[in-house]
């Protein structure tokens, strides 16, 4: 494979289109056409159903573009490094945190960090991911610090601190509900409730300590708080979820309450143990918790060796990355 090729796979995939993808690139349509078609002969199948100037990604081109697009980054990173270190600049900062974090904390632990007068960085990348891919981007060196949700005991990471904050009801603000200063989980028994989708983390958890029973029509998963803000600002229901886009983000025509319920929510903050930390990192992982402190109303700092007994408060018996003895 060749880097040209690459590109043009992209560069189509982004665009929709060969001749966006020959604007983009500088290239004409027909030298995109012929990379592509070099592509294909090499991996040996179609990245693109072919219906006269139109063309379609096949199954195996959306497979294949998830890792071209992470290496194309990556090009880009080193060819951007290389830059900065011809001027003699530092070393940029990488942040990965899952995407309630990274709106809702991590620009304030920025804005933190340069009251400050922190160490200051030439460029700073942030990109939002699921927890597992914030792991897998400070593991492979992809983020030089990451801000994820629990568990985080993985061979390589080192943990910084470990933050803990209750989590809140989000109700249409003109909702009957919303006139308490902290809602009763008996309100909302009854009621369509927007939750997140995925089983193995916060959902669990909200999923025991709800009332049973609800709405006709069944609930509305999602895997983004910022999308249960704005289902439940449309009046399609009501959203326990976790505080840190409740209050870091919020949303006009939401009313955030807390619950009588305890759900707490946990999160931390993650390095490798094979990288240097850098001023600038150390920085910001001090930035997050005392960014953190001044938005979350409740917020609790764990440190980094309490991880074990916070999963048990979690899980129970049964803790991620340990097997059951037989």
């Amino acid at each position: 494979m060749e880097l040209r090729q690459l590109e043009a796979f992209a560069a189509v995939m982004s665009t929709g289109s060969v001749t966006a993808a020959g604007r983009l690139l500088g290239r004409s349509q027909p030298a995109i056409s012929r990379l592509l078609q070099e592509l294909e002969a090499e991996i040996g199948y179609a990245l693109f159903a072919r219906s006269g100037p139109r063309v379609t990604p096949t199954e195996q081109g959306f497979l294949l573009y998830d890792d071209v697009e992470r290496a194309l980054s990556s090009l880009r990173q080193i060819r951007e490094r290389a830059e900065e270190i011809a001027r003699g600049q530092a070393q940029p900062l990488l942040l990965a945190a899952t995407s309630a974090l990274a709106a809702g904390l991590v620009p304030a632990a920025l804005k933190h960090v340069e009251a400050q007068g922190g160490p200051p960085a030439p460029r700073i990348e942030l990109r939002s991911a699921s927890p597992e891919r914030v792991v897998h981007a400070v593991l492979s060196g992809a983020a030089q610090l990451g801000a994820t949700s629990l568990p985080l005991e993985h061979r390589g990471l080192t943990v910084h601190w470990i933050g803990q904050a209750p989590c809140v009801v989000a109700l249409p603000e003109n909702d009957p509900a919303a006139r308490h200063a902290v809602v009763p989980v008996a309100e909302l028994a009854g009621r369509r409730v927007i939750t997140m989708a995925n089983p193995y983390r916060l959902r669990r958890r909200l999923d025991a300590a709800l009332p049973p029973g609800g709405h006709a029509q069944g609930p509305i998963e999602t895997n983004s708080s910022v999308n249960a803000l704005a289902a439940v600002r449309a009046g399609l229901g009501v959203s326990v979820l976790e505080p840190i886009t409740a209050y870091g983000a919020p949303m006009a025509g939401v009313a955030i309450r807390p619950i009588d319920l305890d759900i707490p929510f946990f999160f931390g903050i993650i390095t490798s143990q094979s990288q240097t930390l850098t001023p600038a990192c150390r920085a910001m992982a001090d930035a997050l918790a005392q960014a953190a402190a001044q938005l979350l109303p409740g917020f609790v700092l764990h440190d980094a060796c309490q991880h074990g007994a916070l999963l048990q408060s979690i899980y129970g018996d049964e803790t991620p990355y340990t097997d059951t003895p037989a």
